[in-house]
Parts: C-alpha cells; structure tokens; sequence
C-alpha cells in the first residue's frame, strides 16, 4: 500500500499544509523520482489533486506531494483567502525547497502536475524554476485570462480593476474586508441566477455535494486580492522559457473556463521541444478532476510520460 504523511512546506513566514504520498514497498535508502501536485483554484489537496492524480502516480511508483496554496485550506498565511498569482507559484518552488532536503528523493527527477488553475500555476511556476524536469497539466486554465475576460463585455477587466479599487479603498478606511464565492454556492443560487454554462454547472456538482465536498474548499475568495492575477498571465514567455518535456491534458467539451482553448494555446506556444496534447472527446472539465472513465485515460498517458522524463 502506498503511504500517506501529513507534513508542512515553509513558504515565508507560515507553513503550507501538504500530503506526502510514499509508494508501496518504500525504502528510504533508495532514491525515487517525485512530483508536485497541484490543486484547481477554490480547491483542496483532498480532492482531485492529491487524492486522485497523487495517489495514482505514488501508486505507479512516484513520490507525490499535494498541497494546499497559501492562504487556503489547511495551509497559513495572511490575511486568508488570497488568490494571488505571486503566492501561489511560489508555493510550487517552496514545494521544490522540501523536496531536495529528502534523502530519498532524486533532485534531478522532480516533475510537477496541475489541475485546472494549478495547471495555469504548475506551467508558471516551471518556467522559472528549472528544478522541474517534466510538466503535466489536466484542463489548466489560465487565471489571468479569465480575469480580464470578466463577463466578456469589451471593458471587463477595467470594470474589475474599478471596483477592485473602490473595494480597497473601502477596506482602507475601515471597511470589511469582502468575501465572495467563487461559483454560487448551490444549485438553487446557480438556478436562480440562470447560469447555465456547463463548467459552472458541474463545478457546484463537484464542489458542493458529497461528490467533491471538503472543509478546506469552503468557496471563499477575498476579492481584493484578485487585482495582481488581471495583469498576470499563466503562459507569458512560455515560448521563451518553458523548455522542459509537456504533457497536456483536455477535455474536448469546452466550457467558461477555457480549458480546452487555453491547453490549445499552451501547446502552440512551449518551446518545448517534447511535448503532447491529449484531448479526450466528449469529456468535460470536470469529468477530468474524478470520473475514473476520464481520470483513468489521462493517467493512461500521464504516468508513461513521467516515467520516460523522471524514471519512477
């Protein structure tokens, strides 16, 4: 069986809470090839990033470690429910930091795999941190380009950043800070705002229903802190800088968030000179974090991709 540890990974002042995955028969006197895990925006290392995609690739002889990102979940960090570009990639390379101070671990094998914004954060994250030797995403999106799209009107990210400013100003003279969800927090909010698309249709599937529902994915995001992920973008010099081996993985169901035209875009612009796109048809976003008809051809690929670039 493979084994599970609860342990913290320091990112500046306070400790992100993460789950090293060991695989079975582990022998700490041997050297094993290890992979970051990282889960979608709003989510936790509970579900889809560790629980299926880690626990499958320790199960297929990798070491895993899936943590929650700074601020959220189980992890410190102030003030809470940030989702802040900056933040959140370093927590990849504070992941790294960790993970060379194992001794079983082979520094020169270490790969990384993102879910959704945490493929947008993995591919980011890569780019500037050449300890990652293979990159794997699963449906990323890019959180930057879904910020300044907003609700699509020709203005969206100038009326974002407008009321981002009104809001800290607010804060700045003693207002509450503002907390909102990141999708209606029911099927009856999502009703009746008549949102029918199908990414935000099966995100309150996933996220609030026995289905995908845990305490450290409460749907909380502090709105302030959205401003720095308008002028960031997930695949910038990713032409320039993002050479290691590339895995991609989509849905052929496109949906609000992008996948689909953002694994597209990411594919055309690595300059990567191995890479691959895997797009399964008539999947959905979110059949790819937990339906094991999905989940099970995406690893199908995933670990033979890392076992060629990391070994296992």
């Amino acid at each position: 069986m493979t084994q599970a540890q609860s342990i913290t990974v320091k990112n500046r002042s306070w400790d992100v809470a993460a789950t090293l995955r060991l695989p079975e028969g582990f022998d700490a006197g041997r050297k094993y090839a290890a992979i970051v895990c990282a889960h979608p925006i709003s989510s936790c290392k509970e579900q889809t990033s560790g629980a299926i995609y880690g626990e499958a690739l320790t199960k297929a002889g990798f070491i895993t470690l899936a943590f929650d990102a700074s601020t959220q979940g189980a992890s410190g960090g102030e003030p809470r429910f940030l989702e802040d570009p900056g933040t959140r990639v370093e927590d990849f390379r504070c992941a790294v930091d960790y993970l060379v101070t194992l001794p079983y671990v082979d520094e020169a094998k270490i790969g990384v795999l993102g879910v959704c914004g945490g493929g947008g954060y993995a591919v980011s994250a890569a780019m500037t941190d050449r300890r990652f030797k293979a990159v794997g995403t699963v449906v990323a999106a890019n959180y930057g380009r879904l910020m300044r799209e907003g609700d699509m009107s020709p203005d969206a990210a100038i009326k974002t950043l407008d009321a981002i400013a009104k809001q800290r100003t607010a804060e700045a003279r003693g207002a509450d800070p503002l907390i909102v969800g990141y999708i209606p927090g029911s099927e009856a909010e999502r009703a009746k705002a008549g949102i029918n698309d199908i990414d935000i249709v099966e995100a309150v599937q996933y996220y609030t229903t026995p289905r995908g529902q845990q305490p450290g994915s409460p749907n909380k995001l502090r709105l302030t802190s959205t401003g720095a992920a308008v002028g960031w973008d997930a695949f910038h010099f990713a032409e320039l800088l993002l050479t290691q081996p590339l895995h991609i993985v989509i849905g052929g169901v496109p949906g609000g968030f992008g996948s689909y035209r953002d694994g597209l875009e990411l594919y055309g612009r690595a300059r990567s000179h191995e890479k691959s796109i895997q797009i399964l048809p008539d999947t959905s976003h979110y059949d790819l974090y937990d339906k094991p008809e999905a989940t099970s051809q995406a690893l199908a690929q995933l670990v033979p991709f890392y076992k060629k670039h990391l070994g296992a």
